[in-house]
């Protein structure tokens, strides 16, 4: 046991290393030294319309004494759970919408003009309407978040459903295929990559409209605490909020793809 964990542990390591030395890290690493010298530079006057920006020092120091304090920590915690409430619920009725409105023609009559119709309903345009129909801020606030994942989903599983080609159906039922066997070994497989698609696209989507629920209708949240950074006039903390949003966004969108490649072993997400 012991060295069976050894040497998965020096495997972990060899494949670390083999990251950190590779050209994709490399290039990564050098776009993000690229973006805090200009910053750098920008703030220090040499380029136009950024003076008033605080330098990447200032921020770093802002950003340490945000994080010794709770509000920060509790701020990412609501958000997480706000987002991750609106986007499960957004996959656990959104997949099986979009899978049957692309399997049943019938259901499909039936439900896509409404959800055409609502679909185009900008996220916070439900801002009103949520606040009323929710007893509560919190369920509100994770429902729009569920609105702005849902559509996207609908939309790549229906559409996943629509690419698959007909010939291909058609053998596998002139070769006695019951229906049940043609969803769960045709229809289904075919559109994970669509389905994985919707899930990256949602969660960022998710994000976008988390923060902007935050700012409109939230009393905690990253999306509240940028909000009343502007509000004192603490620019280093609005910067503080946008990285932390973007670390938010950008660490939901690895636990994606890592689902995604799960589910698609032979293909990588991106």
């Amino acid at each position: 046991m012991a060295r069976a964990a050894t040497m998965s542990g020096a495997t972990f390591g060899v494949k670390v290393r083999k990251f950190v030395v590779s050209k994709h890290f490399t290039r990564g690493a050098l776009a993000v030294i690229g973006f805090f010298v200009l910053w750098q530079a920008g703030s220090m006057g040499l380029l136009p319309f950024m003076d008033a920006i605080p330098t990447p020092v200032t921020v770093a120091g802002a950003f340490w004494e945000f994080m010794g304090t709770g509000k920060y920590w509790q701020s990412w915690l609501d958000s997480t759970l706000r987002v991750t409430y609106g986007f499960v619920a957004a996959q656990i009725l959104g997949i099986p919408l979009g899978l049957g409105m692309g399997w049943n023609r019938n259901f499909k009559d039936f439900t896509y003009p409404l959800f055409e119709l609502m679909r185009p309903i900008p996220p916070l345009a439900w801002v009103p309407v949520s606040i009323l129909f929710w007893p509560t801020n919190e369920s509100s606030i994770a429902f729009i978040t569920f609105i702005g994942a849902f559509f996207t989903i609908v939309v790549n599983v229906l559409g996943g459903v629509s690419a698959i080609p007909r010939q291909l159906v058609d053998a596998a039922v002139s070769f006695g295929a019951s229906p049940r066997q043609v969803f769960w070994r045709i229809v289904l497989p075919a559109t994970i990559p669509s389905i994985v698609t919707g899930m990256m696209v949602g969660i960022g989507i998710t994000w976008n409209v988390v923060i902007a629920a935050e700012m409109i209708a939230g009393n905690t949240g990253l999306g509240r605490l940028t909000w009343e950074a502007y509000l004192a006039g603490h620019t280093p903390g609005i910067i503080v909020g946008m990285i932390s949003i973007g670390v938010a966004g950008y660490v939901s969108s690895m636990a994606v793809k890592v689902i995604g490649d799960w589910l698609m072993p032979w293909k990588k997400v991106f």
